[in-house]
Formats: structure tokens, C-alpha cells, sequence
């Protein structure tokens, strides 16, 4: 991926990484937490080698893409930065968008609410969030999912450090080792801690979202019309393969004409542990 470029797009300045011919049709990647655009580096070559215009941005609040001024982090927000980065990127209807873990969550709302952006979309590692409602509760889940609650604390902005988000990866992805350089520049000032924060806060607490975003809030909980394909690694250690209905639940959740994958050998970091696997079932599906 090439060199870092500046996007401005609902209202803020994006850093963006980006690859392929200036022609191609866009393919929009979303990062999630606690991660950078560096981990879709083995997509976006793939993606690249097949004529797409790939563009990676650093999700808002991610260093170097600007803290929004609002301080706006639900999902309605990430979803409208999905669909105005389109706009700015001059994409047309032949875009395909895809997700991991907020990205994920980015994608699904933004689907819902401009569907006739994008031909097709791939989602990682979180469904849509009706669909594992049921068996999130459980104890192993509720375990794995202790940062979410520790996020609601004044305790967080001291919690997360470098030593915190490498043992994240380490007990997310057991067994790959991953240079987590770019996710501790990404998060290395206060403002980007907050930031990050900022989405578990407002993913719980409704007050933290702003009108603005309600129209895109409400879409973020739909179906869809737009076809996707859902991986998950099998051994993700922050949301557990047990709790997603692979077994057949969670495809009323997604769009008609949808496919759920389970990839073998791989954590919650999919895309950099299996990346020949991941890459050959993306491609597939566009």
C-alpha cells in the first residue's frame, strides 16, 4: 500500500492508505479495534492485482485521521464516514466495502442505509448484533468480553497501553505474532485513547449519540439488501465462533443471497493469520 493520503470526508481529515490503478472500482476497507489499515495489507495487494482502487482509511479518531470534534463514535457516525469516504473517493455503484470488528459494524449501516453505493460486501470476526444477542450472555462470552465493561470505566484511559492491546492480540489471535508499531502510533495520544474508547462508550450509553446520526443509527440495526459474505476465524478469542449461529441463526440476519464462512487455523485477526485463505474466499465472492 502506498504512502499515507489525506481524504476529507463528513467533516473530517482521514489518512487513508491506498493501492491499485486510479480506475479500478473502489473497494473500501474498515479497520477495526485495536488494529490500523496495515492489517488489510495482504487484501488490498490482492484486490490491487485484480484492477480494484483500494483505499484503507484510519477509522475516525485513529492517528493520523482526526478525533470528529462532536466526539461522535456510535455506529450511525462510522457508518455515514463509510458512505461520505465513497462520495469523496469518487466511487460509483460498482463498489464493494469491506469490514473487520467496527469495520464490520460500519459496514452493516452503511449498507442499510445507502444501499445503492455498493455492489457487494464482506463483513469479519462481528455479525450483525441480533444475531448473537441470545448466547453473547453467556459466561465464556461475558469472560472474553471483559475491555467492553472496563471501557464504561474512568479506569480505561489508564488501562490501555501497549502492554493492554498486546495482550489483546495475543489472547484474540492465540499463536500469531503480529508488529503492533502501527496500532500503538494509532492510539498514542490521549485523544486517540479516548477516541477508541469512545465507540464501547457509545455503544452502550444512548445519550452519547447525536441526532444527527439517527437516521444511520437506526439503518446500522437492519438487514440489508446488499449480498455479503461473513468470516470468522475459528478460534477468535474475543467473540467466540460458539456465539455467532454458524449453525444456521445467523443467516436471517444477513441480506438474501448472503454466505457465512468459518475459517480454519485463524483467531479474530483473520486477515493476517490466514491471508491466502481469506484473500482466495474474498475474491471468490466479488
Amino acid at each position: 500500500m502506498s504512502e499515507i493520503t489525506t481524504i476529507q470526508a463528513n467533516g473530517l481529515e482521514f489518512g487513508c492508505l491506498t493501492a491499485g490503478p486510479a480506475t479500478g472500482p473502489l473497494a473500501l476497507l474498515l479497520h477495526g479495534f485495536p488494529d490500523t489499515p496495515h492489517s488489510w495489507r495482504h487484501l488490498s495487494s490482492a484486490l490491487a492485482e485484480r484492477g480494484y482502487r483500494v483505499a484503507a482509511p484510519y477509522m475516525r479518531g485513529y492517528a493520523p485521521t482526526s478525533p470528529p470534534a462532536d466526539g461522535a463514535y456510535q455506529t450511525g457516525a462510522l457508518a455515514a464516514d463509510a458512505n461520505a469516504l465513497h462520495e469523496a473517493l469518487g466511487g460509483d455503484d460498482s463498489a464493494v466495502l469491506i469490514g473487520h470488528d467496527w469495520g464490520a459494524a460500519a459496514v452493516y449501516g452503511a449498507l442499510a442505509a445507502e444501499p445503492g453505493r455498493w455492489r457487494r460486501a464482506v463483513t469479519m470476526a462481528l455479525p450483525p448484533i441480533n444475531a448473537m444477542l441470545e448466547s453473547f450472555f453467556s459466561y465464556e462470552q461475558l469472560k472474553r468480553s471483559f475491555y467492553i465493561f472496563l471501557f464504561q470505566t474512568p479506569l480505561a484511559e489508564m488501562a490501555l497501553d501497549e502492554g493492554f492491546v498486546a495482550g489483546l492480540w495475543r489472547d484474540w489471535s492465540p499463536g500469531h505474532d503480529e508488529d503492533l508499531s502501527p496500532v500503538f502510533a494509532a492510539l498514542g495520544s490521549p485523544e486517540n485513547k479516548a477516541a477508541a474508547i469512545g465507540y464501547y462508550r457509545a455503544m452502550l450509553d444512548p445519550s452519547r449519540h447525536l441526532p444527527r446520526y439517527a437516521a444511520a443509527q437506526e439503518a446500522a440495526g437492519a438487514v440489508g439488501t446488499v449480498p455479503l459474505l461473513y468470516l470468522h476465524g475459528a478460534d477468535d478469542g474475543c467473540l467466540g465462533v460458539d456465539v455467532i449461529g454458524m449453525d444456521g441463526g445467523l443467516m436471517k440476519h444477513l441480506p438474501s443471497g448472503s454466505r457465512a464462512e468459518v475459517i480454519a487455523d485463524a483467531g479474530h485477526f483473520l486477515q493476517v493469520e490466514q491471508p491466502a485463505k481469506v484473500n482466495g474466499a474474498v475474491l471468490d465472492w466479488l
